[in-house]
């Protein structure tokens, strides 16, 4: 097997996941791992060849820019407290736990590789947390805790495992300029952010055809990420900044078939990368069994010792984290997402798992310093790396379903369907207040009025039917059956004039373009 027989595997691996972790109730994502696992134990599956600094440009770019897509700005700045507690402090607490532990461990490392151990192997993967705990049920503010973690704790992890490398590899360190350094990353990253941001949007206003905004929209988030990091900057927050402006102010409402098409791309383009990039993690095992050839047991134990600290500080953090929010929360009447109960702690604290970034860093560790000696405890890091990634992927990944069945952690049905009926009042409304407008502005038949009023409440009515009394609910459902009857036989219709357009393509004569321009009016048609 070869290196692109390799990549069809893990793609097709990665559609079949879905499906197969649907059936089984289990993450497609942990599904991916174990494929990539199996696959590495098999002697005729080569050794991954992807050169360690390309895996973060190359996966990072469009997970991030996808994971942005289905979060808001808003979330971000209401829960700016939780994020902060967990993507900032929380990983420097870990980074600092898990290097002391390094250090106490491996005799002789420096202070500086341990650091950067711990920086690996700190932040919980975005994909991970949203993807696994996305499919359970959990209550909306648990997921918007999951996902601002992880698409921002990266970010403090990656600029920490920069400076320990440098000072690692130099053999110098300076807390100023480590500090200078921060700052000015972060600064680099917003301003790449917001300008590519704002460029991109402009550009694809100007663009009337939904393809190529499409196309326009993969090629930011990996032009935000290189630009970045050639200036010094973040490229993971460069990237984060790009993706909340153009999801804030560069919607169009008007713009379905971008949405439509959008969506739909994005969704197929999110599985594949993400199935591809988790079976890499369980294809690295080959470097794992390397590494630890010879002394299984010393190095079995530093890996466990590790995965120990990340799990326990994680929960001793995030207890006290909580209390705290919740106090602050009840005293200020803050508006953000917190855990209401021991339970929701209990179930954040198992979807910390890792994921593609620990892997990327770990193999990204220089093999050489500047002075040409070999990188302390280079293979070492990588196996204890390794080992945290498959242990929280695998174990906590395979388990959190059953801890969340077991302590009965579910999303509010109730809120949500009033959630819903208030959104639905809401479009009705404005389509009611856009009527009287062109009322006002037009001269429109009593008839046509009224029955555009009808339309007006049956917005609102088939987003959420409970916005309506109990006669009117009735007549809808009845209207409803009858619609869904139209659009059946409707269909029917509009699919015997596909097939003979279809038909007419391979007659001889027949201009492809011509008959695929025919076929894409019918297509949308039936999707209208």
């Amino acid at each position: 097997m070869d290196q692109l027989a390799l990549l069809f595997v893990l793609l097709l691996g990665a559609v079949v996941s879905v499906p197969l972790g649907d059936r089984l109730r289990l993450p497609a994502p942990v599904l991916m791992t174990v494929l990539g696992i199996v696959l590495a134990l098999l002697e005729f599956v080569p050794n991954v060849e992807i050169p360690p600094e390309l895996i973060l440009p190359l996966l990072l770019p469009p997970l991030l820019y996808a994971a942005v897509q289905r979060t808001s700005w808003r979330q971000f700045a209401a829960n700016k407290r939780p994020i902060f507690l967990l993507a900032v402090a929380l990983v420097f607490v870990t980074t600092a736990a898990v290097a002391a532990v390094a250090d106490a461990l491996l005799p002789g490392i420096p202070l500086a590789a341990a650091v950067a151990l711990g920086a690996l192997v700190a932040p919980p993967d975005p994909v991970a947390a949203t993807a696994v705990a996305g499919q359970l049920g959990l209550p909306r503010r648990l997921l918007s805790i999951l996902e601002g973690e992880g698409l921002f704790n990266d970010v403090t992890a990656i600029v920490l495992y920069n400076v320990a490398i440098t000072a690692a590899v130099s053999g110098s360190f300076s807390l100023g300029e480590a500090a200078l350094d921060l700052v000015l990353s972060a600064v680099v990253a917003l301003v790449i952010g917001l300008a590519l941001g704002w460029a991109s949007g402009q550009v694809m206003a100007r663009l009337d055809d939904s393809t190529l905004q499409v196309g326009l929209s993969v090629l930011v988030p990996y032009a935000s990420y290189i630009v970045a990091e050639e200036l010094h900057g973040s490229g993971v927050l460069s990237v984060l900044v790009t993706a909340l402006y153009l999801a804030e102010f560069s919607t169009d409402p008007d713009d379905v078939m971008v949405r439509l098409t959008g969506g739909a791309f994005w969704g197929v383009l999110d599985t594949l990368i993400t199935g591809v990039a988790f079976g890499l993690i369980g294809l690295e095992l080959h470097t794992a069994l390397e590494t630890a050839e010879g002394r299984w047991s010393k190095v079995l134990g530093w890996g466990a010792a590790v995965v120990v600290v990340v799990v326990l500080v994680r929960l001793m953090w995030l207890l006290p984290a909580t209390w705290l929010t919740k106090r602050l929360h009840a005293r200020r009447d803050y508006d953000e997402d917190i855990p209401a109960s021991w339970r929701e702690t209990v179930v954040v604290w198992w979807s910390g798992m890792r994921g593609v970034a620990s892997v990327a860093l770990a193999l990204a560790i220089p093999l050489h310093t500047d002075s040409g000696a070999d990188f302390p405890y280079r293979d070492e890091l990588v196996f204890i790396a390794f080992s945290v990634v498959m242990t929280t992927l695998v174990l906590q990944g395979l388990s959190l379903p059953w801890l969340v069945r077991t302590l009965d952690v579910r999303r509010d049905i109730g809120a949500e369907k009033a959630m819903e009926k208030e959104l639905a009042v809401r479009a009705a409304k404005a389509a009611r207040h856009r009527l009287k407008e062109l009322e006002a502005a037009e001269d429109i038949p009593e008839d046509l009025a009224d029955q555009l009023m009808r339309r007006a409440l049956e917005i609102g009515v088939r987003i959420s039917p409970d916005m309506a009394e109990e006669e009117r609910r009735e007549a809808h459902q009845h209207r409803v059956e009858r619609i869904r009857l139209l659009r059946r036989l409707n269909g029917e219709l509009l699919s015997a004039a596909r097939h003979e357009i279809l038909a007419a393509r391979s007659e001889a004569g027949a201009d492809p373009e011509i008959v695929d321009r025919v076929l894409r009016h019918l297509d949308v048609r039936s999707m209208r």
